[in-house]
């Protein structure tokens, strides 16, 4: 087993080979190849600067030697959305992937291969940044003002990697570019306020030194910093902040709302509209650049239409309850929404049309295709509720079956969508009981991209209203206090955000995980018994450092 030591200096030599070129035959040659040479400073410029950069973003990508890393400790962490009340691992049964089902069931050891490559993920990422940021500092050819540009850059990638160690590990070794040796760096050097400070600190930074736009697509621009921030702010409860870069995000003026909600789902909309922080992926260059972080979940499909689907992350019954809505349009906020009818086959109330673009459900088009039980690979035990919104129709000339893999196209990957920052704002003025009416624009705002999209000539076809009756309506003044409008707010980013790999850390940061996920293994052990023994303690909330870490370590993470 490979420690945190070991994989700095798989890292170090990695981006040595993307910038010198050295060869290697081998993952075993690279571990022991010296470097047969280093940069002088005089030898940094731009084009080397770009390569240590594309290098370091590389790392989203999350695909390093093989595909398990991609499957198990993804960008998208769909495998840590298994621990919400929202999704089902799905596949073949519960041994498949036997480590996904027992954070499913609230089992947390730390011999878990999530747990483990969710570590190492992190960290190879982080070092490659910390190395980009000493090259760059050290460069004798860039002006000041570009290494401060390209140095946020880095910090901005950085935080957001050390962000999530944040919310996935109560301790954690902190290092950044300064320190010489970061294998000797102790999990308890550092209080986790010592390290969020320092996560706030790189973001409000980047914010002033990063430029409004970049040429090339994907890099990030202040905006990314921005949002970034707005999202740490919200898990630590620093509202004022959260409103304040939420807002800035927003005042830019350069990011809209979708004009249908598929529209997300379409490759030919990379980089527009909600795309703030995107992952690059492609089906037209290497395989490395193929979206393997989602490849176990594409539905199963009748006809193989996208090549080997494993149907991975399904949606539960829970979920799907959560996208009725009353006569009115509006959700159902009060009491326990799983006491009204389950949202079945013969279900006649309304629902809200996000419903059928984040879910297959049998008798419902899927893009254009009819989605029958022959799409559901294990309906008995999982259900029918295949998620697609990684996935472009089959016949899209993005999505290339048999050649790409498991349903994987050039559809990016948006880490941080324009709804999702429009609704940190209107939590954030609703947690400090200001500008109540502004909060409830925001929201309404996304709720009418959401009403909009019902259009059966929109293609391709994934809503029916001869079947469905759709109704989104608008939140009105009329009760909308802080307590009506803090459900609302919460409401409509398990919908509007659904699948997206969100969803447990809005419930961690919440307070409300415990609650909400034994509630939801007691409702849906009706559709899934494995929920029967299933349960969810304090001391589970947050992964514990890896056994095999940890092991390497010595005392340092004790």
């Amino acid at each position: 087993m490979k420690s945190l030591k070991q994989y700095i200096k798989e890292t170090v030599l990695m981006t040595a080979a993307v910038s010198s070129g050295f060869a290697c035959t081998s993952c075993g040659d690279l571990l022991d190849t010296k470097p047969q040479g280093q940069f002088t400073a005089g030898q940094i410029g731009e084009d080397e600067a770009s390569d240590l950069m594309t290098a370091a973003y590389a790392t989203l990508l999350c695909h390093y030697f093989g595909n398990n890393e991609s499957f198990a400790g993804p960008i998208n962490n769909w495998v840590i959305d298994l621990r919400s009340d929202d999704a089902l691992k799905g596949g073949d049964g519960v041994t498949m992937e036997g480590y996904m089902h027992q954070l499913e069931i609230g089992n947390v050891q730390s011999d878990n291969d999530v747990i483990n490559f969710k570590w190492r993920n992190n960290y190879f990422s982080i070092s490659r940044c910390n190395t980009a940021i000493k090259a760059i500092l050290a460069a004798g050819s860039l002006s000041e003002s570009a290494k401060a540009a390209y140095v946020s850059e880095m910090k901005t990638l950085r935080a957001y990697y050390y962000f999530d160690m944040f919310r996935l590990f109560k301790k954690f070794p902190y290092f950044d570019e300064t320190v010489a040796n970061p294998s000797q760096c102790r999990a308890d050097e550092y209080s986790r306020d010592q390290i969020a400070g320092f996560i706030r600190q790189d973001l409000r930074d980047a914010y002033d030194n990063l430029p409004e736009s970049q040429e090339q697509v994907g890099r990030f621009n202040k905006y990314v910093a921005a949002s970034i921030l707005a999202r740490v702010d919200l898990f630590l409860s620093e509202w004022e902040e959260a409103e304040k870069y939420a807002g800035l995000v927003i005042s830019s003026g350069k990011y809209e709302l979708y004009p249908n909600f598929l529209d997300m789902s379409k490759p030919e909309y990379n980089n527009m509209y909600e795309s703030v922080m995107a992952v690059q992926f492609s089906s037209a260059n290497s395989p490395d650049q193929f979206n393997f972080n989602n490849c176990l979940n594409c539905t199963w499909s009748e006809g193989n239409l996208y090549g080997n689907g494993d149907d991975f992350y399904l949606a539960s019954q829970d979920l799907v309850n959560a996208f009725r809505t009353d006569a009115n349009g509006l959700p159902y906020l009060e009491g326990n929404q799983n006491s009204e009818s389950v949202l079945s086959a013969d279900y006649e109330g309304n629902v809200d049309p996000r419903l059928d673009f984040t879910v297959g459900r049998i008798g419902m088009p899927w893009r254009s295709h009819m989605y029958n039980e022959r799409w559901c690979r294990n309906l008995e035990l999982y259900g029918q509720y295949s998620g697609k919104k990684p996935y472009p129709a089959p016949e899209s000339p993005y999505v290339k079956p048999g050649i790409v893999p498991w349903g994987a196209s050039s559809l990016n990957y948006i880490i941080i969508r324009y709804a999702d920052v429009l609704l940190m704002k209107a939590e954030a003025l609703i947690e400090q009981g200001k500008d109540l009416d502004e909060a409830r624009n925001l929201v309404n705002m996304v709720r009418a991209k959401a009403a909009r999209s019902v259009d059966p000539r929109y293609e391709p076809i994934d809503i029916n209203p001869q079947i469905a009756n759709y109704a989104v309506g608008q939140y009105s003044a009329t009760s909308w206090n802080q307590d009506y409008a803090r459900k609302a707010v919460r409401h409509e980013r398990r919908v509007e955000l659904a699948m997206e790999g969100l969803r447990w850390f809005d419930l961690l940061r919440w307070g409300t995980a415990i609650e909400t996920v034994s509630k939801y293994y007691q409702f849906e052990t009706a559709f899934q018994p494995y929920y029967s023994s299933a349960s969810l303690s304090e001391d589970e909330l947050y992964f514990p450092i890896p056994l095999n870490q940890k092991d390497n370590a010595g005392d340092l993470y004790n």
